[in-house]
């Protein structure tokens, strides 16, 4: 178990440290910046190379919402489902606080802003509402969970499971940055909103709730379409 909790809190610190890095340091630089679009592809390459990297030690979940859609649907042991989100938590908070390091080196450093963190309203980058981000997250985290389960499903090859599941967090995030920066993934919000200036934190509440409701109905859709897996 400690090498499980010790694969995870590492996968999930690669992929704040690449996903949210890349929007923090990367995203906004004039002329070659990457943009959205990079940052999205980083975000699916973080999972993607630390799924095959350690997810034969833990199963690669690094993400509270995957283990819990794990769980409901019958892949996971529910007595590890805690042990789990704490080594998520911590992965993410140590990437934010190595971000933040590198961040405020920088020669203009006066603060650092939203910090990749993920938000509704004014806290939105396209302004959208709290609906708008609740509804978002529900259903992108949902289909994440379904396209996990069926990636790694015995009918599947999975040799290929992480590649699918890399592309579709990238998918999900060329949707999504727009309306809530994209979470569907509570530890990767946590870790940068207690950094963030502005309203990050008190509407942490919502990247909680909203990817372990999305990932509870993908594990019931999942278990609905293919009840012998």
């Amino acid at each position: 178990m400690t090498k499980k909790l010790l694969a995870e809190c590492v996968g999930t610190f690669w992929l704040v440290l690449g996903g949210c890095g890349s929007a923090v340091l990367a995203a906004g630089v004039a002329d070659v910046g990457i943009g959205w679009l990079g940052v999205a592809f980083a975000f699916g390459l973080t999972v993607l190379t630390m799924a095959f990297a350690v997810g034969h030690i833990s199963g690669g979940h690094f993400n509270p919402a995957v283990t819990l859609g794990l769980t409901m649907a019958g892949r996971f042991e529910s007595k590890d489902l805690v042990p789990y989100w704490l080594a998520q938590v911590v992965g993410s908070v140590l990437a934010a606080t190595v971000l933040y390091i590198v961040l405020s080196g920088a020669p203009d450093f006066t603060g650092v802003g939203s910090f990749a963190s993920n938000g509704y309203g004014a806290a939105s980058p396209g302004g959208f509402s709290m609906i708008s981000a609740l509804v978002i997250e529900i259903v992108l985290t949902a289909f994440f969970l379904i396209v996990i389960l069926g990636a790694t499903s015995v009918a599947a090859s999975p040799a290929f499971a992480p590649i699918a599941i890399g592309l579709c967090l990238t998918l999900i995030h060329l949707i999504s940055i727009p309306v809530t920066n994209t979470s569907v993934n509570p530890a990767r919000s946590t870790g940068v909103a207690l950094f963030a200036d502005g309203p990050a934190l008190g509407q942490l509440w919502l990247f909680w709730v909203a990817p372990l409701v999305g990932a509870a109905l993908g594990a019931i859709i999942w278990k609905m379409l293919a009840s012998d897996d």
